[in-house]
């Protein structure tokens, strides 16, 4: 990967990364700097709408500057992180805004996912129409990966950058739509030309077996999975993200002997 451009490539291992959403500010940010030194393959997604900034799930943005920021930085850049985009934060660069694009560049983040669902608070008129504008904005964000949630809602969305295949697009199988349901249509077979991950309903008591048939479907290409629902706990009466639940998703994973 260059500094300016994200060009497809191929992967040596069979799963890209083990993606864990939703971390806020219930999370000591020094523990996921030291879970990704040992375990490099993990993601820690960062779930960003403005109308829920500091909810359960939702960062404040003070968290992820002075907290997240400054670990990712103490690692020179090895922590994986992506944004998941919801609410006005998608409708932005769904008007070709790439402003807070920027910003998390700045903060170390280097995969983006635009989650363009009614559900997640975006204004989905018009997907056709809107892809293309996205597309210009990929194309001026060469150097991030930017994940297109794909499920039948999106289709017109997913479906038009698609045909125009830009090299920096992967996409994620949810027909959960961000709801965490798991799937009852089993994993699809990864389209030719992009990278694809897959999510809704993962966690620790089914990772294995979702990705026994995850990687049967992939037939030799390498995918990543994502979780959040199941990753959070009660503790003292507050839902808060809980690191033993990734913890035992990690065990699980290497016990697979897939990193």
């Amino acid at each position: 990967m260059s500094a300016t451009t994200l060009q497809k490539y191929h992967h040596p291992l069979p799963l890209r990364a083990l993606g864990f959403c939703g971390i806020d500010d219930s999370v000591h940010a020094e523990i996921l700097h030291m879970i990704s030194a040992s375990y490099p393959f993990v993601e820690w997604g960062v779930l960003f709408r403005p109308d829920k900034e500091g909810q359960p799930r939702y960062a404040t943005m003070e968290w992820v500057t002075k907290e997240l920021y400054p670990e990712w930085r103490k690692g020179n850049g090895a922590m994986r992180l992506a944004a998941h985009l919801c609410g006005e934060r998608v409708n932005e660069v769904l008007r070709g805004e790439g402003e807070f694009l920027t910003k998390l560049a700045e903060l170390g983040f280097r995969r983006v996912q635009i989650n363009a669902t009614e559900v997640n608070g975006v204004d989905t008129d018009d997907l056709k129409g809107k892809a293309e504008v996205l597309r210009g904005l990929m194309g001026q964000f060469g150097f991030l990966e930017f994940i297109i949630q794909r499920s039948d809602e999106t289709e017109d969305l997913w479906k038009t950058l698609a045909r125009a295949n830009p090299p920096n697009m992967s996409m994620l199988f949810d027909e959960s739509k961000g709801t965490g349901v798991l799937s009852s249509n089993g994993y699809p077979v990864p389209p030719p030309g992009y990278e694809v991950g897959y999510a809704g309903g993962i966690g620790p008591g089914n990772v294995r077996d979702v990705l026994e048939k995850a990687l049967e479907a992939a037939k030799g290409r390498s995918v990543w999975i994502d979780m959040e629902s199941s990753l959070r706990s009660e503790l003292n009466g507050k839902d808060i993200f809980d690191l033993g639940k990734c913890y035992e998703c990690v065990r699980k994973v290497k016990e697979m002997g897939l990193f």
